[in-house]
């Protein structure tokens, strides 16, 4: 009966120097992924900027500028797409070769 030995990875020498042993950092996201996230971030912004407004000082007073279709419909949708663009910088991820 032949027993099988397990490959127990070796730890290198601590006064070994050579980065051709050491295995390159990976990161999460890629580049694509942090500049969709700012893209997302900066639809964000520009529709809580659209969305704000309207008020009156006057309690009293009546201003029509609360229900512009800027407010009610423009920036709702400008919120909402760029939260589908932080959705995708999150679950992008870019296509590997395994040829």
């Amino acid at each position: 009966m032949e027993t099988k030995k397990k490959n127990i990875p070796t730890k290198p020498a601590a006064n070994s120097s050579s980065k051709s042993e050491a295995t390159p950092e990976t990161f999460v996201f890629g580049p694509i992924n942090y500049i969709l996230l700012a893209a997302g971030i900066v639809l964000l912004g520009l529709g809580y900027i659209l969305l704000s407004g309207g008020g009156s000082d006057d309690p009293n007073v009546f201003n029509a500028d609360m229900f512009d279709s800027r407010r009610l419909v423009v920036a709702p949708l400008i919120i909402v797409a760029g939260l589908v663009v932080e959705i995708c910088a999150i679950m992008f991820r870019k296509k590997e070769n395994n040829n």
